[in-house]
This record gives structure tokens, C-alpha cells and sequence, in this order.
């Protein structure tokens, strides 16, 4: 039986622990990804025997993460199946990566379908290519990169710390301003994660940067490492 509760910072040891293991570069496979968005994807998390099960979503439209961790991989898997069941919900499961694609299809011959969500595919990028931008693809960025600084001699970089959190909040709601004089999507979600994020931030293990031009913060970002150590995830970013 599977007993799902809401993501509380003291989760993140058993649960860093448990993504050591993860076979995937998704950026959904971080404990900070899973706690900033809690509130708006009604996300609640489980521990099964040595593995890390995350459930979100609301009524019929409920779906499971991979089970994450050591153990009997199909056994957790049933357990989710038993889960969804019990909710009279089928039982979907995201962030299905090719390892793991070949892990259920073994496991659970004929028993899943399989469906290609290409919203839900994140970018990956080489540490090497995005400090070089070496090649023809990146040309277009050292462009910008050269112009950025030749229009802005007095620009600066600087880490992200609890001193100047409160300046890239007032950035974000400036850009969030922009945003709503000519748009019709609803950025607050997002706001509120990253207050979230901001909130916690030390907490949660977040890395970030900022950048100033005359002073004041024109862009932001801020991330974590997957537990895998493969690659970092950047969660948010932000310019004006």
C-alpha cells in the first residue's frame, strides 16, 4: 500500500537518497522541482520500501512518476497499479525514458500503451559547448553575447544569495507586469513557485546567478544538480 503525503523540506535526505538511482536526466527528478510545484500540480509524494514514488494531478487526471530508487522495480510498480486502482484512475505513469521504457515493456508485457509527449521533453546541453557556443549552431548566441556587452560596459555577474533574492523577486514581478499588459496566459503558477523556491532556497540546495547592468538585476537564474550528478537542471530564468 502506498501512503502519499505533501512534500515537506525534511523529505528531501530519504528522497535525494532515492534519486541517486535514477536512470534519467528529467528535470521532474529533482526533490526541489517536485516541492516548489506542489501546491499547483496537487503533487504528493510516497516512500515504498527504498524507493521514491511521486503522485500529482487532480481526480481522473492523476499520474505516477517512475518508482525511483533500490529495490524490486516491478513489486513498485504493481504497487502503483494497485494505487491508481483504488482511485478508479488508470494508472499513467510520466517521464518514461528509454531505459525505463524497457524495464515496463519486459515487466508488464501488453499491459501499458506508450504515448510520445513531446511538452514534456526538456533540453539538454553540453557543459563544454554552452561555455565555448563553438560551432555554427551557437553563432547566433555569441552574437548576442558580443552586442550584450558592448551595449552594457558596466555589467556584472554575481551569485545568488539571500541578500539579493529580494531584488530578483522584484525583477520577476516586473516581468510578470510585462507579461500581463499583453498577454492572456497566467504566469501566476510559475510566480508562485519561484517565490516558493526563493523562500527555500538555501534549504533546497539551489545554485544561481544574476546579472546587473547600471546596478540593478536585469536577469536571473537558478537550479539544482540532479543526484545522479549527470547534469544540472535550471529551473527558472528570467530577463527584462
Amino acid at each position: 500500500m502506498l501512503n502519499f503525503k505533501k512534500p515537506e523540506i525534511s523529505d528531501k535526505p530519504w528522497v535525494d537518497e532515492c534519486l541517486k538511482h535514477a536512470a534519467s536526466m528529467s528535470c521532474e527528478y529533482t526533490f526541489g522541482n517536485t516541492y516548489v510545484w506542489a501546491s499547483q500540480y496537487n503533487s504528493e509524494i510516497c516512500r515504498y520500501k527504498d524507493f521514491f514514488i511521486c503522485r500529482w494531478g487532480f481526480k481522473d487526471k492523476a499520474s505516477y512518476s517512475l518508482p525511483l530508487g533500490e529495490g524490486d522495480f516491478t513489486d513498485a510498480v504493481e504497487q502503483i497499479i494497485l494505487d491508481a486502482k483504488s482511485r478508479g484512475v488508470a494508472p499513467r505513469i510520466y517521464g518514461v525514458t528509454s531505459g525505463y521504457l524497457s524495464m515496463l515493456q519486459e515487466a508488464f508485457t501488453g499491459k501499458f500503451s506508450y504515448h510520445l509527449n513531446d511538452g514534456f521533453s526538456d533540453y539538454i546541453y553540453k557543459t563544454e559547448k554552452m561555455a565555448s557556443l563553438s560551432g555554427k549552431k551557437l553563432h547566433s548566441k555569441r552574437n548576442h553575447i558580443t552586442n550584450f556587452k558592448k551595449n552594457n560596459p558596466d555589467w556584472s555577474f554575481e551569485k545568488i544569495t539571500r541578500d539579493n533574492i529580494p531584488e530578483c523577486i522584484e525583477l520577476h514581478e516586473k516581468w510578470l507586469a510585462e507579461k500581463e499588459d499583453g498577454s492572456t496566459d497566467d504566469y501566476s503558477d510559475e510566480f508562485n513557485a519561484v517565490k516558493t523556491a526563493f523562500e527555500n532556497y538555501e534549504a533546497l540546495g539551489f545554485v544561481g546567478g544574476l546579472i546587473r547592468v547600471g546596478g540593478k538585476v536585469i536577469a536571473y537564474t537558478m537550479g539544482e544538480p540532479l543526484m545522479s550528478g549527470r547534469c544540472f537542471v535550471s529551473h527558472f530564468e528570467k530577463a527584462v
